[in-house]
């Protein structure tokens, strides 16, 4: 009856079962186990009619041309330049740390001696991680290091992590740099922005396609089998490929144990204003035991809502129960090592794809996870 089975309906696996079905003409089998599409870009209108993000807040940004035009033909665009603010003392001050955020915090005469020196250390319109910023051999940006690292980094790295900056892998700690620029927004991508009309609708216009078929609420467990070097679906021998996005440790019951990863507690919160905060994103980088509060309306461009949606992100640690979803990969050597021994188990099996946050426990962006997954596709067309 098919020719690949994607196990996953997110934006790997949509992305991935949309181009097979299409361009090869392969009929496709979709499995999911939550009972809707999207993964964690699902988003829906709330009692309040506010449309929310209900895994944390999702905002596509990107340089690469054929990702945005490729998931263009799935969506229109509401433009949204992306701009956090951090609640430190009594200011809010625009994060990643830039040169605004620097005359905000020193007066003019400091902030344009610093202002220089880092242009002339780094470069304008360069991007610093704040780790690297703090081995300058200067003391005046090594000052302006260590007070990125006090009130914008080291706190708000422990609550999500729950380790200090210096065990994080660089890969992480990279994400959180110093910006050499006047731009006040979070990514300085050439396309930014979210679906017009919700993640949602997109995904269902990627896999309203006559050769995809997508199951959900359905453990992939339940109608596959991986014994050796053998894949059996229902049953029986499956001799398409199978790309599979979900967690590698649980595909095989954790026999090693469990990988490591951050998860997320989200309270949703409803108030009969036109705005709680102002912003779309508030940091609590010194303060709260929240990471940061998302306010939906501003994120989305909806008008004319009654009230305002907020949500608060309480990060700790993934333990596997029921509920709890693995979102963050803490990348070190260990865990590492662990997930080579899950992905060694998979050498055997013919035409079986690793794609995705989940089944490389590693990081990927939206644009970055598009662009694998075509690139997969294209792999699997053309083998």
């Amino acid at each position: 009856m098919y020719d690949c089975i994607v196990i996953g309906a997110g934006i790997a696996g949509a992305a991935c079962a949309r181009k097979l079905a299409e361009e090869a003409g392969k009929k496709v089998l979709v499995i999911e186990r939550r009972s809707h599409i999207g993964g964690n870009c699902y988003d829906v209108l709330d009692e309040y009619g506010i449309l929310i993000h209900e895994y944390g807040p999702h905002i596509f940004h990107t340089g690469l041309e054929e990702v945005y035009e490729y998931l263009s033909r799935f969506t229109e665009w509401y433009p949204f330049g992306h701009e956090v603010v951090a609640k430190v003392g009594d200011k809010l001050i625009p994060v990643p740390f830039n040169l605004n955020t620097l005359h905000m915090v020193y007066d003019k005469e400091k902030a344009d001696l610093l202002e220089k020196k880092l242009i002339e250390a780094y470069g304008e319109g360069s991007r610093v991680p704040i780790m690297k910023l703090r081995e300058n051999d200067d003391p005046d940006i090594r000052e302006i290091a260590q007070y990125v690292y006090e009130n914008v980094f080291l706190k708000y790295t422990m609550k999500q992590w729950g380790q200090k900056p210096e065990e994080i892998s660089p890969e992480v700690t990279g994400r959180v740099p110093v910006l050499i620029s006047y731009d006040n927004r979070y990514f300085q991508d050439k396309y930014q922005g979210v679906p017009k009309d919700g993640f949602t609708p997109m995904f269902e216009h990627m896999l309203d396609h006559e050769n995809i078929e997508v199951v959900l609420d359905t453990d992939c467990r339940d109608v596959l089998k991986f014994t050796g070097n053998e894949i059996l679906f229902e049953g029986k021998p499956f001799e398409g490929d199978v790309i599979y996005t979900g967690a590698l440790d649980e595909l095989f019951d954790c026999k090693f144990g469990r990988l490591p990863y951050r998860s997320l507690d989200f309270h949703f919160e409803h108030y009969d204003e036109e705005s709680y905060q102002g912003h779309s994103v508030v940091n609590y980088t010194v303060s709260e035991d929240y990471t940061r509060i998302t306010e939906f309306k501003f994120l989305t461009g909806q008008k004319n809502t009654d009230g305002t949606t907020i949500v608060k992100e309480y990060p700790f640690a993934y333990t596997g129960a029921a509920g709890e979803i693995p979102y963050y990969a803490i990348l070190n050597e260990e865990n590492q090592a662990l997930y080579g021994k899950y992905r060694a188990l998979t050498a055997g099996l013919p035409k079986f794809h690793l794609l995705g946050r989940l089944a490389e426990y590693k990081y990927y962006n939206i644009d970055a996870m598009t662009k694998k997954a075509m690139e997969l596709a294209d792999a699997i067309m053309n083998q």
